[in-house]
């Protein structure tokens, strides 16, 4: 590794969905997340970019999707983010497959990984996703959303992201020069034997773990793939030294591109992942107040010009809400 700060670790993950209403429900009311920021693909205006986090957008929790709805159906393949994976305290898993049970989520069984209970689940396009049982310490940076979940079951910000991959190994220099460290290898459960599962992990508290498994079948993006992942650089100086040493690794990463709520630089890693560099500034609330977060659709700086235009051509939402769950029953 170089002389760059390294990462602590996924800063979002940003996924493609198809009908927005049910990218909305499911990721709100079923899973419990934050609905932080209602905006618009700044490269495709005439796109919804929704934002799921924790109660206050905390770097770590995001979740976001673009809902092309007339894309076709993704497969994963190599050179993609297979499954992402959510932490949740100890304890909670049987409340996740009742609520489950409840809402027609489709998900597997329980499976050990690296001496955590991990169970996988999917969105309603067929993203992979998981939720991973873990000790939340005292000091965790996340703020639980409770309007859809109890606090002592709710979910708490990325786990890890794993990895598809031909040649693992370019990846895993690349992260390791972005302040990764391999802490573990097993069987890959499920997959043929000969699938080594190896992970990396970052000194950060939320969404510290990268997994890599090598996979030569080919995916093609779509609904239900993963889009890019993003990982923390705080401020605009790591995030500077941090694209220095990537450019030494062969990639070749963007200038910063200003996202209105944080600055980043994307670069597809020599397995085909596009990863992006995050920093932390200005923030979920540098736009809307703290209580009033995704209550309005955002329309980032040249945008706003445009409000009429562009909210004519999306498609109709409705944010959950409990009083409302609460009236239909």
């Amino acid at each position: 590794m170089t002389d760059q700060t390294p990462t602590p670790g996924i800063h979002h993950v940003t996924c493609i969905a198809g009908d927005p209403q049910a990218n909305l429900d499911f990721w709100v009311e079923t899973l419990g997340l934050r609905l932080v920021k209602r905006s618009i693909n700044q490269d495709d205006p005439g796109t919804y970019h929704f934002f799921f986090a924790d109660a206050e957008g905390t770097p770590g929790t995001s979740m976001t999707f673009f809902p092309w709805e007339d894309m076709p159906s993704g497969t994963v393949g190599s050179g993609q983010v297979s499954r992402t994976a959510f932490r949740v305290p100890e304890g909670s898993l049987d409340y996740w497959e009742g609520r489950f049970d409840e809402y027609g989520v489709a998900y597997e069984g329980r499976v050990e990984r690296f001496g955590e209970t991990v169970l996988p689940f999917e969105d309603p396009d067929g993203l992979p996703v998981e939720l991973v049982a873990v000790e939340v310490p005292d000091d965790d940076p996340t703020v639980p959303w409770t309007e859809w979940v109890p606090e002592e079951h709710a979910i708490r910000g990325f786990h890890s992201v794993t990895l598809w991959l031909a040649d693992p190994q370019p990846t895993t220099d690349i992260l390791r020069t972005m302040g990764f460290e391999m802490v573990g290898r097993e069987q890959s459960e499920g997959d043929t034997p000969d699938d080594e599962r190896v992970r990396f992990a970052a000194d950060g508290p939320v969404g510290r773990y990268v997994d890599v498994l090598p996979t030569i079948r080919s995916g093609r993006q779509g609904h239900g793939t993963v889009h890019h992942v993003a990982f923390q650089t705080p401020t605009d100086a790591d995030q500077g030294a941090m694209r220095k040493a990537v450019r030494t690794m062969g990639v070749s990463p963007t200038r910063p591109i200003d996202r209105h709520w944080f600055r980043s630089v994307y670069f597809r890693e020599p397995g085909g992942v596009l990863f992006e560099l995050a920093t932390k500034e200005p923030g979920y609330t540098s736009d809307e107040p703290l209580a009033d977060l995704g209550g309005r659709l955002v329309l980032p700086g040249q945008f706003e010009e445009r409000r009429e235009e562009i909210e004519a051509g999306l498609t109709d939402v409705r944010i959950p809400r409990p009083e409302a769950a609460e009236a239909d029953n």
